[in-house]
């Protein structure tokens, strides 16, 4: 479904990504892990159309989208969750989730499509005309992930969609993408949360200083020796119930 080729993205004199390459399969989900500055939320960017790379190839269902503006992009079937959320803030819940219908992808079938979001976040359904400013962090993730979800997507993109979370409320929107996953939708996501994110996907790649240094399934990322003194404090112990 997704192909990233040598891709390249800089700002200015920096250089966020210096020539990655990966990969997303159909259905799957797939974790990026790496540490702050690694240039994770730059690739996600250059994906959804944020950010214009410098050189490099994107291509979804084989047509390349390295050069194709944003909102086209959501056309094609691709939603971000960003970091920081992007929610409008003065807008009811419904409002918002209205919002995500917008492009023409996603105005048939709305209807079926907001009572699903509604029953994966029920949360959101007893506050539907609740000013989103208003809502807890976790509730305003689970409001910018319902949105994504209204415009029809074939792949999600997720930007940190823990960050800031309490522990108990991360468990509850990585429930929710647990069984968004079930649903066959494709997931790329990026977190900081590796327990969390491990569990959730298939596989997953490691970014370093702009560049994948690291591939492989989510127990071979587990077991690697970077990840565990980066990320995991030294131990390989399961992850199985993690999401539980």
């Amino acid at each position: 479904m997704l192909e990233i080729d040598n891709l390249r993205i800089t700002y200015g004199k920096h250089t966020a990504l210096g020539g990655v390459g990966m990969a997303v399969d159909k259905g799957e989900c797939v974790v990026i892990l790496g540490a702050n500055g690694a240039g994770k939320s730059s690739l996600l960017k250059a994906v959804g159309g944020v950010v214009r790379p410098a050189s490099g190839v994107i291509s979804h269902e084989g047509q390349d989208l390295a050069q194709v503006p944003a909102h086209e992009i959501v056309e094609r079937g691709i939603a971000l969750v960003p970091e920081g959320r992007g929610i409008f803030a003065r807008m009811s819940v419904a409002d918002n989730l209205a919002l995500g219908c917008h492009p023409a992808r996603a105005r048939g079938g709305a209807e079926a499509r907001r009572r699903e979001v509604l029953e994966l976040f029920p949360r959101l359904a007893e506050r539907q005309k609740q000013l989103v400013g208003t809502m807890s962090g976790g509730e305003q993730q689970m409001v910018a992930i319902a949105r994504a979800l209204m415009s029809n997507p074939d792949l999600l993109l997720l930007d940190e969609p823990s960050l800031g979370l309490a522990p108990i409320v991360t468990k509850e929107v990585f429930a929710a993408l647990g069984r968004i996953r079930e649903t066959g939708l494709t997931l790329l996501i990026v977190e900081q949360n590796v327990r969390a994110s491990l569990a959730l996907a298939s596989r997953g790649y490691l970014l370093e200083a702009g560049r994948v240094v690291g591939s492989g399934s989510a127990e071979q990322l587990q077991s690697d020796p970077a990840v565990q003194r980066a990320f995991l404090g030294g131990t390989s112990e399961p992850l199985e119930n993690e999401l539980n």
